[in-house]
């Protein structure tokens, strides 16, 4: 079993707390806004680390980051990117994409919005973990914490992480 934090657009934030969760978890993802090279070491630093560069991230980030991560985490296929859409309005780039190489796991960021929905047509999970930085329009900072168990997804929790 795999302990997953999921996090986002943290625009160059990081705090103890989200350290605190990033020490907890078997792997970090970043669905991108990384904003610093520093936010990415730090967190990688701690453990095994995944993340996609988001539309504010600059060349360091993209360097070493890139626009979409596909993997799997033990038997569940994963792909991850910042501006992805969710079901029945995914990105024009993933909408064109995400038919042919259909994951199980279908992970956003970029909207600020906390939200983990069913694709009953793709037969996929989404998750957008919202954002944990304080830089946008969101009231409430958020991560996703959740296992991977061989083919399962379980034990999904949001963390809020109060006001930005």
């Amino acid at each position: 079993m795999t302990k997953i934090l999921l996090l986002s657009d943290t625009h160059g934030h990081l705090d103890n707390t989200i350290i605190k969760y990033a020490k907890k978890a078997d792997e970090i993802w970043h669905a991108g806004d990384i904003g610093t090279i520093g936010v990415a070491d730090k967190l990688a630093a701690i453990n095994p680390f995944r993340a996609v560069f988001g539309n504010i991230d600059d060349h360091v980030i993209r360097k070493d980051y890139p626009l979409d991560q596909k993997f799997h985490c033990e038997n569940v296929s994963v792909w991850m990117t910042h501006i992805g859409g969710y079901p029945n309005r995914y990105s024009p780039r993933v909408k064109s994409l995400i038919n042919n190489d259909t994951p199980k796991l279908f992970i956003s960021g970029h909207s600020h919005i906390l939200k983990v929905m069913w694709d009953k047509k793709l037969n996929l999970l989404h998750m957008n973990p919202g954002a944990c930085g304080k830089k946008g329009f969101h009231q409430m900072r958020t991560m996703l914490q959740f296992h991977i168990d061989g083919e399962e997804i379980k034990n999904l929790e949001v963390i809020e992480l109060g006001k930005r």
